[in-house]
């Protein structure tokens, strides 16, 4: 029995110094990579440009039709879009990608789902750049779409001078 016990601890000691061997260095495939401030990866790319499904970064931002749209000082920036990867936001009104049809890096065709003043419709919308970046036209198609293209200017970036 003295023997019993005996080889019962001795292979329960080889067993505990035989798991203090193993590596405890991360798998490989579970290393994290880098990642810069803008997004990027640490490769020196920035950050993805986004997914089939979404609106692309360049569009980001406030357009006007007017000047006056870039500003909220009057309260009546009816004219004014903005675009973001959570969708369209317009003076009364927001819009969500609900499918879209084209993509590139400086335009989207897709289907909106609205929202606004108590009621949801939906939209078949072309958002592209032009004038190299400074302009964006918004075409609509369908029955219920607006008859002509709508040109809208890039806006200011606001800034807080307040101090």
């Amino acid at each position: 029995m003295r023997r019993a016990l005996a080889s019962i601890g001795i292979l329960a000691s080889a067993a505990l110094l035989a798991g203090c061997g193993q590596s405890t260095s991360p798998d490989p495939s579970e290393t994290a990579i880098p990642v810069e401030p803008d997004g990027g990866i640490g490769d020196g790319a920035g950050p993805p440009e986004g997914s089939a499904d979404t609106i692309p970064m360049a569009l980001y931002g406030r357009w006007g039709i007017s000047p006056g749209d870039c500003t909220d000082a009057n309260g009546d920036a009816k004219g004014s879009i903005e675009i973001s990867a959570d969708g369209l936001k317009f003076y009364e009104s927001r819009a969500v990608v609900d499918t879209v049809a084209t993509r590139s890096d400086d335009g989207i065709r897709a289907t909106y789902a609205f929202t606004g003043e108590g009621q949801e419709w939906s939209r078949d919308i072309e958002l592209e750049l032009a004038d190299g970046g400074t302009s964006l036209i918004r075409t609509e198609f369908g029955p219920e779409a607006i008859p002509e293209p709508l040109t809208y200017a890039k806006c200011p970036v606001e800034t807080n001078d307040a101090q």
